[in-house]
C-alpha cells in the first residue's frame, strides 16, 4: 500500500521521501516499485519516461530523521492500532509541530490513533483502496479533533492524487470496507458450504453483477491476513454476526495461505497472476 500511495503521489510531480523499517527493506522496496513500474509498462499504463521520472522522485530510505524536511507524512503501517499508535507516537516526538499525519487505515479509529500524535488536531484518516493508482475514492475520515485546516488539505491532496472524496464519521469500516466485509464473508461460507467452488461464486457474481473481479479474487489479492483482519476488528467494534469472520478463512491464514502473496489463498497465484482454483475443502 505504501509503495502505490508513493507512486500515485509521484505520478502527479510531488516527490516522496518513503521511509522503510530497515536497509534491506530500502533495497527491496526500490525493487519492488521498478518491477511494478515494468509491468505497467508492459501493459502501457505508463510511457518510459513516466516511469523513469516517477522512480526520480521516490526516494527511499531508512532514517526517520529524512521525514523533517516533509510537510505531510502519510502513515502506511499494518492495519494495528496498537502499531499505528507508536508509530504516531515517535513521528509526533520528531518531526515539526506543523507537520500534518495521514493514518491510511480502513477500519481503525482515527481519533485513537490521533490521540498518540500530540497534535490530534493536525491528524486526519485517508483510506486509500487498493490499487491507489487505479482506485477512483478516497474516504476521508475526521477525527473527533480534526482540525478544519487538516481537513482542508487532505481535500486538497484528494483533488491532486485526481480522487472523489467520500467523506466519513470516525465509525468501524467506515462505508467501503463495512458494506464490503460481509459481502465477502458471505462468498466465503457459500464455499464452506459447498454449495460452488471459488471459480464459479467469483464467476457468477462478477458477471452477474458486472463486478470487475469476483469476492474471493479480491481477498486473495488484498491478502486473506488483512481481510480476516478487518472482520475480527468489526466483530469486535459491532458485535454482529455478519462480521463473524468464516471458518474457511481462519484454517486458510492459519495454514499460511494468504492469498496472491503466498502463492496461494482460494486461488493459485503465479508470478502475480491467478493460475487455478485450490482444491475443495468440505466444512468441518
Amino acid at each position: 500500500m505504501g509503495k502505490s500511495i508513493a507512486q500515485k503521489v509521484a505520478s502527479t510531480g510531488i516527490d516522496v521521501v518513503l521511509l522503510e523499517i530497515s536497509p534491506e527493506r530500502v533495497t527491496a522496496s526500490a525493487a519492488e516499485l521498478a518491477a511494478h513500474l515494468d509491468q505497467e509498462l508492459a501493459r502501457w499504463g505508463v510511457t518510459p519516461s513516466e516511469k523513469k521520472a516517477i522512480l526520480a522522485r521516490v526516494h527511499f530510505t531508512a532514517d526517520p530523521s529524512a521525514l523533517v524536511r516533509t510537510d505531510l507524512v502519510i502513515e502506511t503501517v499494518s492495519e494495528d492500532v496498537t502499531l499505528k499508535r507508536e508509530v504516531l507516537q515517535r513521528l509526533g516526538a520528531l518531526l515539526p509541530a506543523e507537520t500534518i499525519f495521514v493514518t491510511n487505515t480502513s477500519t481503525l479509529s482515527v481519533t485513537e490513533i490521533a490521540a498518540a500524535s500530540g497534535r490530534p488536531d493536525r491528524v486526519v484518516g485517508m483510506h486509500f483502496l487498493y490499487p491507489v493508482t487505479d482506485s477512483p475514492i478516497v474516504e476521508i475520515v475526521r477525527g473527533a479533533e480534526t482540525s478544519a485546516a487538516t481537513l482542508a488539505r487532505a481535500h486538497l491532496l484528494a483533488r491532486v492524487l485526481g480522487k472523489q472524496v467520500i467523506e466519513v464519521f470516525d465509525s468501524p469500516g467506515y462505508v467501503a470496507t463495512r458494506a464490503m466485509v460481509p459481502f465477502l464473508n458471505e462468498a466465503m461460507h457459500i464455499v464452506l458450504e459447498g454449495v460452488a467452488t471459488p471459480e464459479d461464486v467469483d464467476r457468477a457474481l462478477r458477471l452477474g453483477y458486472e463486478f470487475r473481479m469476483g469476492p474471493l479474487e479480491y481477498s486473495d489479492r488484498v491478502g486473506l491476513d488483512k481481510v480476516l483482519g478487518w472482520m475480527e476488528h468489526l466483530w469486535r467494534e459491532m458485535g454482529d454476526l455478519k462480521y463473524r469472520p468464516c471458518p474457511r478463512l481462519r484454517q486458510l491464514v492459519r495454514a499460511g495461505h494468504l492469498g496472491r502473496k503466498t502463492g496461494r489463498g482460494f486461488f493459485v497465484w503465479e508470478n502475480g497472476e491467478r493460475a487455478a482454483s485450490t482444491p475443495m475443502m468440505k466444512a468441518p
